[in-house]
């Protein structure tokens, strides 16, 4: 679907939402003028058509350009969201795309899911501390913070030499690149209304429909004609250049916005000091540091353990398990009785709707982890696909769930409700998965895994939808940065730790495979074979070398995929604990919005 149809979809709902609509707008005579420090355009305008004097200045600065915009903006707003979730659909198919060779040729193709795990684990503690940078400093800041870290994260990819680089840049890159689309669901959260919100996600998704296709087939040009390395580079450029129109517009109209009055105006006068001290109480930096640092201690070790001499036993793994744990320990303690500003609201836990999507979302993406990282090794081995072809394959859920998202998005916003999408999704979801264990065999027709594929879209791209859905519809504005950054904490954490889990199964079940299938006049290139997928598919089809391979890789996918298909079962309770929020009577924003 392309743009000019949600363009003249949006002719007839675009609409300005007065302060009346909000659950906190200021309800207080213009004597609280002064107080906010409010300078009005006009004599007349009263409190209720102005930004939210009680909500942080980020809010209050986006609230401000909503007001003040055209429908001009919203809808280039809209197109430039669009057009980076093109490039990061892109070159997040071409990364992952050319991963298992990056690896490969590092002499460690078993550890894959390393850089990917120790990403997730550096992206999952950056949420809340870029929620809180978007809530006190701006928008448009914590988007650009984003940008640059992708940006670094790409460069180093392109100029690694050695594994342990590779993981660096992947952390870099990928709390970079999970907090541009972070950062760009709040702001699409910002200018929509929650009636229209499901299709606004499912509109600014729907790149994936053609870099599914796309990405594989550049991927595949770069790694035969190119290098893999150049593969990461061109994206150092491409994305910064794309992102750029998105902050200059924000900026242009915070601008105009302040021109005209609209937004409050910032307390002025302090020194240095009371400058230093008031934006560490109001970013709570202790608080930040607690959880960055702690999570991070207390994660890295399930990805780390196995590089250690005694593994679990070593010093320095319990040591990051004892210190990390106690850091998050005391952060639960500084927020909840001591932060003069807290980076997260606690009694958002108290929240059924909130818990619910949360585990929901930590317990997909924890099953989905637990065996996908090496999917596409899978079919490259098993079935002799080329790079291009076994992606077309893995990215059928880029391509289903563009299309479905869309349908998705219009019904709920017909109906108001989404809780009914759950009850098709998950069993659904849970089917296809079981359906995989039982095709995981050497040599099965390709086409019962396209048929999986397409059950895993159908209901992982619900899953998706109602959860960023669903946690926004529990919130008032001021919260929708730290809801949407505690749903993507969990997921993250999820993500990572299914990658460990994945690693730790596949290490401790392809060897042995192999041992066990491997004909003797393989056993010299043993290490290789493990290590390598260009070395695995060296081996002619038929061949008893390639068909022990494909056994070993059936051996150690079907442990991998019973593990994911039992944890799935879990997403039953979190699905009935949710709340199904009437949407079409719970506004949310204001100003021009779609």
């Amino acid at each position: 679907m392309g743009v000019r149809p949600l363009i003249r979809r949006a002719r007839i709902v675009f609409r300005r939402i007065s302060t009346e609509d909000s659950d906190n707008g200021p309800t207080n005579n213009t004597a609280n003028d002064g107080k906010n420090g409010l300078q009005s355009p006009r004599s007349s305008l009263s409190l209720e058509e102005v930004p939210n004097g009680s909500a942080q200045y980020g809010v209050q600065d986006v609230e401000a350009v909503t007001m003040t915009w055209t429908r001009g903006f919203l809808i280039t707003v809209f197109i430039n969201i669009w057009f980076l979730y093109f490039v990061n659909a892109f070159q997040s198919t071409v990364t992952a795309t050319l991963n298992p060779y990056v690896t490969s040729s590092f002499k460690a193709h078993s550890l894959s899911g390393v850089p990917t795990a120790l990403g997730d684990v550096f992206a999952a503690a950056t949420y809340l501390p870029i929620a809180k940078m978007m809530d006190v400093w701006g928008r448009a800041e914590g988007f650009l913070l984003m940008v640059i870290c992708t940006t670094i994260g790409l460069v180093l990819m392109a100029t690694c030499d050695s594994f342990e680089i590779y993981c660096a840049a992947n952390v870099f890159y990928y709390a970079g690149f999970y907090g541009m689309e972070y950062a760009a669901d709040v702001m699409t959260a910002d200018v929509s209304t929650l009636r229209n919100r499901a299709f606004a996600y499912a509109f600014t998704s729907s790149p994936y429909i053609i870099t599914a296709f796309a990405g594989p087939k550049v991927a595949n040009e770069f790694f035969r004609q190119v290098s893999w390395q150049w593969g990461f580079g061109c994206w150092a450029i491409i994305v910064p250049t794309v992102a750029a129109p998105l902050y200059i517009v924000l900026k242009w109209n915070l601008h105009k916005a302040e021109k005209e009055g609209y937004r409050i105006k910032r307390p002025s006068g302090r020194t240095v000091l009371e400058s230093i001290c008031h934006w560490t109480i109001e970013f709570d930096l202790f608080g930040v540091f607690l959880f960055t640092a702690g999570l991070v201690l207390f994660e890295l070790p399930f990805d780390l353990a196995h590089y250690a001499p005694d593994n679990w036993a070593s010093g320095y793994i319990i040591a990051m398990l004892v210190v990390g744990f106690c850091m998050l320990f005391l952060f639960a303690i500084w927020e909840r009785w001591l932060a003069p500003v807290p980076l997260f609201q606690w009694r958002l836990l108290t929240n059924r709707t909130i818990v619910g999507a949360v585990l929901l979302d930590a317990t997909y993406q924890l099953s989905n982890y637990c065996w996908s990282y090496y999917f596409t090794s899978w079919l490259q081995v098993n079935n002799d696909l080329s790079i291009t072809t076994s992606n077309y394959i893995v990215n059928i859920f880029d391509m289903v769930s563009g299309v479905l998202l869309l349908a998705t998005g219009w019904l709920i916003r017909r109906v108001g409700r989404y809780k009914w999408t759950l009850y098709i999704a998950l069993p659904l979801y849970i089917f296809g998965q079981g359906l995989m264990i039982y095709f995981r065999q050497p040599n099965m027709n390709i086409g019962y895994q396209v048929m999986c594929q397409i059950f895993l879209a159908i209901g992982g791209s619900i899953f998706i939808l109602v959860e960023q859905l669903a946690i926004l519809a529990a919130v008032d504005h001021q919260h929708v940065a730290t809801a949407l950054a505690l749903l993507n904490v969990v997921g993250t954490i999820g993500d990572s730790a299914g990658l460990t889990i994945s690693t730790v199964i596949w290490q401790n079940t392809y060897m042995k495979a192999l041992l066990r299938y491997l004909p003797e006049s393989a056993m010299p290139n043993l290490n290789s074979i493990y290590e390598d997928l260009a070395t695995q598919r060296s081996y002619a089809v038929g061949t008893p070398t390639r068909l022990a391979i494909q056994k070993a890789y059936a051996y150690a996918e079907l442990r991998l995929l019973a593990v994911g298909c039992g944890i799935i079962v879990l997403a039953i309770p979190w699905t009935i604990l949710l709340k199904d929020i009437n949407l079409n009577r719970k506004p949310q924003v204001r100003g021009t919005v779609f």
